[in-house]
């Protein structure tokens, strides 16, 4: 990153959910050096989260605030959009990236994990949308990215929920793109396929161990299982792909699910 405060977006306001980490700071990051002030929210220790405020704020030259709001609570979510919009006068690109996972055959599957992966990875999605599309539409610009998921185009066994949720997270994009269609609003959705994410990384490390692989061999071994690439989409590549969907190239993109999966679903 370089710092900006002439860049693409300066001037605009950023809510990123889940970004305190993985894909949702890199997206952050990523707006931030096109000189977006910023609105990180997820979970952490305070001091850690402190540290990823300030190097953002610093690096880019942007103002950047944290919201601990807990995405599975509408209320909450209400009270970080409103403060967001008193801080900075309005949210003007809103990236729905916090979600949850939890895998289990359909019959064995808790019913509070259910409930709490659709609350935070699809119901959550529309009450920051709900909360913003409107003060959006009356500005005549805004930018909606919902990060959803490769499964949220196909499916997957052992992954009830989280496909559910994904599949409605492509479909409530459709619908915010087609009532905002001549706003001058877009809402998109990202589609990753394997991600290399701390998380990810574990399972790396565990399959070069168990199978007596390099780590480069066990990373090509796990994602070639479903990416003909054999290569991660990175945290970064997602950023960069947010800010295209925020430029002006952009403009009439809308109601699209962009799938980066090094050609998963080309099988």
């Amino acid at each position: 990153m370089t710092s900006t405060q002439s860049g693409m977006l300066s001037g605009k306001t950023a809510l990123v959910t889940g970004s305190t980490s993985g894909i949702g700071r890199s997206i952050a990051e990523a707006l931030a050096a096109q000189g977006a002030n910023l609105v990180i929210n997820g979970f952490g220790e305070a001091d850690e989260i402190e540290a990823i405020r300030s190097e953002i704020a610093a690096t880019c030259g942007v103002e950047v605030a944290y919201d601990g709001a807990d995405m599975s609570e509408p209320d909450e979510i209400e009270r970080m959009v409103a403060q967001a919009r008193q801080r900075f006068g309005g949210v003007d690109i809103l990236v729905n990236n916090a979600g949850i996972q939890h895998t289990a055959p359909l019959e064995e599957f808790p019913v509070e994990r259910w409930d709490a992966i659709v609350a935070i990875n699809l119901s959550a999605c529309f009450h920051t949308t709900r909360h913003v599309v409107a003060n959006m539409k009356a500005r005549g610009w805004g930018r909606i990215v919902n990060i959803a998921s490769v499964q949220g185009l196909i499916g997957s066994i052992h992954k009830a929920a989280y496909v559910a949720a994904k599949h409605g997270v492509v479909g409530l994009t459709k619908v915010t793109a087609l009532e905002t269609a001549t706003s001058g609003v877009t809402c998109n959705a990202i589609c990753p396929g394997w991600v290399l994410t701390p998380l990810v990384q574990k399972q790396v490390d565990a399959k070069a161990e168990q199978e007596g692989l390099s780590n480069e061999a066990a990373k090509r071994k796990l994602v070639g299982e479903r990416m003909p690439s054999e290569r991660f989409t990175t945290a970064e590549q997602l950023g960069g792909l947010a800010v295209f969907l925020c430029s002006p190239a952009a403009d009439n993109m809308t109601g699209i699910s962009l799938p980066v999966d090094g050609a998963w679903i080309a099988q």
